[in-house]
């Protein structure tokens, strides 16, 4: 073997594990890691972390992220954030607080990369649409995110990557098993909230002066301020507690600010004739492929055995523009 020239070093596997012995003591190390389903032969360079890193990047159900709604269906401009920017917007943040508090970066990343490909098409309106299909609890996007990796493409991850896509959303229970599955449960809100009110404003549907009077005072008009004050309360407070948490008056806060965008935005008036067009469009596409199972791609036909459970893949599956055209050829215009 040539040998390396001055410049630059070799960092494989064993190194990069080496080098977690100095992350903090509630870190997560790929080499204490429980594993996968399907024993691999280790990677040369990459840690089992990194690996799912880089599986799930190049997934297919990822790719779809940059065709579906965050908050806005089919919005006028370019800058309104999609399931892919939020996507990313998380993985920055939860890396940033994995990186302040010595955890696992890799880990971490991977977990946001991977936390919403579950979701259907047109938003969190999905799961309104999806769960009369299946009682009693309904259908969640993070049970599917699961379902996506293991099922569908069949990624073979980790056991605390598959842990932390699943326990992503804060009233999944129970709650994630690493610290760095709560980066990415307290990355998720900081984006979406921040994010989703720029996108509020931008659209007509708020006012900057709108918010309540404790968001604005806690940390001030939307923008990255928002961001950067939250990251800090849980930076601040979680080296304060040892383990990842935000400061119960600024969680009091980001809550208020929540209940806000719930009733401003989310269900709020502007939305509601958009929510209730899109749950009639995934119900009809569901109730349609049931009735008529053989229009399923062959990959989807009976899967586990249950005829929801194909359809449902297939059509959370769905980018927005494809549902709608789908709808469109199947049932004419959506109104």
């Amino acid at each position: 073997m040539a040998q390396p020239r001055p410049g630059l070093i070799r960092r494989d596997r064993l190194a990069r594990e080496i080098e977690e012995e100095h992350l903090a003591p509630a870190a997560a190390r790929s080499a204490g890691s429980r594993g996968r389903l399907r024993p691999e032969a280790p990677d040369e360079f990459r840690t089992p972390f990194e690996r799912d890193r880089d599986r799930i990047v190049h997934s297919k159900a990822f790719r779809r992220l940059k065709h579906k709604t965050q908050v806005f269906i089919h919005p006028e401009g370019d800058h309104y954030v999609t399931r892919l920017t939020h996507t990313l917007q998380v993985a920055q943040i939860a890396r940033a607080l994995a990186a302040a508090l010595t955890l696992n970066e890799p880990l971490t990343e991977a977990i946001a990369l991977g936390h919403d490909v579950g979701h259907t098409p047109f938003g969190h309106t999905g799961e309104a649409a999806l769960s009369p299909y299946f009682p009693p609890d309904g259908w969640h996007h993070a049970a599917q995110s699961v379902r996506v990796f293991q099922a569908l493409e069949d990624l073979n991850l980790t056991w605390e990557v598959r842990d932390g896509i699943r326990a992503h959303s804060w009233r999944i229970v129970p709650p994630p098993a690493t610290q760095e599955a709560f980066c990415v449960r307290y990355a998720d809100r900081i984006a979406y909230l921040s994010h989703d009110a720029l996108d509020a404003v931008r659209a007509g549907v708020l006012d900057p002066t709108d918010f309540p009077t404790p968001v604005i005072r806690r940390f001030g008009t939307p923008g990255r301020g928002w961001i950067g004050g939250m990251i800090q309360a849980v930076i601040d407070r979680s080296l304060e507690m040892g383990r990842v948490e935000m400061d119960p008056q600024t969680l009091a806060v980001m809550h208020d600010l929540r209940d806000f965008m719930f009733e401003r935005v989310y269900l709020g008036p502007a939305q509601h004739r958009q929510h209730e067009s899109a749950i009639r469009v995934i119900r009809d596409l569901v109730d349609y492929h049931l009735e008529h199972p053989d229009e399923l791609p062959a990959s989807f036909r009976e899967t586990d055995g249950v005829a929801i459970a194909g359809v449902v893949d297939y059509v959370a599956g769905m980018t927005d523009r494809f549902a709608l055209a789908l709808h469109d050829r199947l049932f004419g215009a959506a109104s």
